[in-house]
């Protein structure tokens, strides 16, 4: 049994900004290889990211950008098995790739959130967060370095693996399945609960370039509970493409601030663009 687990910081609400890439290999179920870098992004570093995970202009100053790093990265993932907790750094790697016009690497993915949530019933429909499965099963790490979040992944899966009896195939097989199958959605708006990202709360701001209706829509297929406003709930903030660059800057809706307040207050809000919000559609649609 092999598979790479990999996890990446970005470092503003572009997915494509990646600073920072952790991939570890495991093989017959131990940590056979490690590797982590940073990565300049050449782009803009977010306050609020920066307060995540740490890492800024200075910090990547003679960092390699990501074209320099293709081809280490084509070596770990390259028909091999790769998981990671949530789409979110398959989209990042999508994005990265593409913005240099790389050719995108080809792994087998496989989403440790979805793995836990047929895994434990206790987190099938919330909380199947990494830090929260992670002290399920008595594991700790250091949260937003991508090493450790990598390694994080790798131990969820291990332990899924042991509880189910499940092997990677059969994995693979069972993530395709309902979590209940009993389960039939009947109401579009309210978030699918077998959408892989069921439990996130989201709000849309600024001017999308598809209409409001149809990203509701397409949002709650993946499990998106719609609110017209951000709030202690808010889980995920959705910035129109035309607006995306104005975070560079002080133009930001009051949703946007005020999602940046709850973040700076402890609440996990994360702040994505309407491209890659709809490349997690799209990923979701896949599975």
């Amino acid at each position: 049994m092999e598979f790479v687990a990999i996890d990446v910081e970005i470092a503003n609400a572009d997915f494509s900004s990646i600073c920072q890439i952790g991939i570890a290999r495991y093989t017959s179920k131990n940590l056979s290889e490690e590797w982590k870098t940073y990565v300049d992004p050449e782009d803009f570093f977010s306050p609020i990211n920066i307060s995540i995970h740490g890492i800024d202009e200075s910090t990547v100053q003679d960092a390699p950008k990501l074209y320099e790093l293709a081809k280490e990265i084509y070596h770990h993932l390259d028909n091999t098995v790769v998981i990671s907790h949530t789409h979110f750094d398959h989209v990042s790697l999508n994005q990265a790739f593409a913005k240099y016009n790389l050719r995108y690497p080809e792994p087998i993915w496989l989403d440790t959130a979805r793995v836990a949530r047929r895994t434990w019933e206790k987190f099938a429909w919330s909380g199947y967060g990494l830090v929260n499965i992670c002290r399920e099963v008595g594991y700790q790490f250091r949260c937003h370095d991508a090493l450790e979040d990598a390694k994080a992944s790798a131990v969820i899966f291990l332990a899924a693996i042991e509880r189910s009896g499940l092997d990677i195939n059969g994995w693979l097989q069972r993530v395709k399945q309902p979590i209940d199958p009993n389960y039939i959605q009947t109401i579009k708006r309210e978030g699918n609960p077998e959408g892989c990202l069921y439990g996130n709360n989201l709000v849309f701001t600024g001017a999308l370039e598809i209409p409001r209706r149809e990203a509701a829509d397409m949002a709650a297929k993946t499990g998106c509970n719609i609110q017209p406003g951000v709030n202690k709930d808010t889980t995920m903030l959705v910035v129109g493409n035309q607006d995306i660059r104005r975070l560079a800057g002080h133009e930001k809706s009051s949703k946007h601030r005020k999602a940046e307040e709850l973040i700076r207050k402890g609440q996990d809000i994360r702040i994505i663009s309407e491209k890659d919000f709809e490349e997690l559609v799209k990923l979701s649609d896949e599975v």
